[in-house]
């Protein structure tokens, strides 16, 4: 009876993702600014590639500057009719005023705020500290806060889009994440309750969550501690099935598609729930 259960939500699953009603010329000339545009395990690089070539211009902000060159240089040959950077680290609680003003400065407005970045426990700190947790709660959640209220007028005048990216860990809670966890569902409860806010006072601003798989392992165990993800998702594929979220204005968005059906098991069926766990997550006890 699980069996088919499980293949019957595949097959609806696969239907609905089958519907697609993307036109990349919506992106054309649409003014974006993308947080984690380098150095975040490809997926940010990747988006901003394929914003350039679908013709947007964009605002480009991470914290490693030599990257964030190399990255606009490849938008510009990409075709991208305007592409700024500003460097930026979100551990500070001053960076997101500096970095919204600068995108609308010299874009003027904006149309998509694309919320990619992320940060693992940096060297030195305990993975369960105090320490490691506020600052993983500010890069990974109070950062997307502060971008999100800046943005947010602008936002609103051009009926623009929320993208906000997140993981595997923000839906679903594994062993030895616990700091990182709690960040990533933050995220989707304050985007959860501020669509509904948006809704009722009647503001039409879109906001996408998308859900991937985790990144590549060596930011993650640097990250997480522990968790480890034993296939990479494809940087491209991801990132353009996030653009695609975006422009269609799709609430929820799952790359690889197989994550939703994870989040639906939570809580019920947990030896379907198990096996899928093993076979996205490898899981390995790390001393913090």
């Amino acid at each position: 009876m699980k069996v088919l259960l499980l293949a019957g939500l595949g097959a609806l699953f696969s239907a609905y993702y089958w519907d697609d009603n993307f036109e990349p010329a919506r992106l054309q000339g649409a003014r974006v600014l993308l947080t984690g545009a380098a150095g975040d395990a490809g997926v940010g690089e990747e988006l901003a590639y394929h914003y350039a070539r679908l013709g947007s211009h964009l605002v480009l902000s991470a914290q490693a500057e030599a990257l964030l060159q190399k990255v606009v240089g490849n938008c510009r040959k990409l075709g991208a009719p305007k592409v700024f950077y500003i460097a930026a680290d979100m551990a500070s609680p001053e960076a997101p005023e500096r970095v919204v003003q600068f995108a609308l400065d010299k874009l003027g407005g904006l149309d998509y705020l694309v919320l990619n970045h992320l940060g693992g426990i940096p060297a030195g700190m305990r993975a369960r500290s105090a320490q490691a947790t506020h600052w993983l709660v500010q890069v990974n959640f109070l950062s997307y806060v502060q971008l999100t209220k800046l943005a947010l007028p602008s936002l609103t005048d051009s009926k623009g889009s929320l993208v906000v990216v997140s993981t595997l860990l923000g839906r679903v809670p594994v062993s030895f994440s616990t700091p990182y966890s709690a960040a990533k569902f933050a995220l989707d409860s304050f985007f959860g309750s501020l669509r509904r806010e948006l809704d009722v006072q009647d503001v039409n601003v879109a906001i996408t969550m998308c859900v991937l798989g985790l990144r590549d392992p060596a930011s993650t165990v640097e990250g997480v501690r522990g968790v480890r993800r034993a296939k990479a998702a494809p940087g491209p594929k991801a990132a353009l099935a996030v653009i695609r979220g975006g422009a269609t204005r799709a609430s929820c968005v799952f790359y690889p598609w197989r994550l939703h059906l994870l989040c639906l098991l939570r809580g019920w069926l947990p030896h379907p729930r198990a096996w899928f766990i093993r076979q996205d997550l490898n899981i390995s006890a790390v001393a913090a």
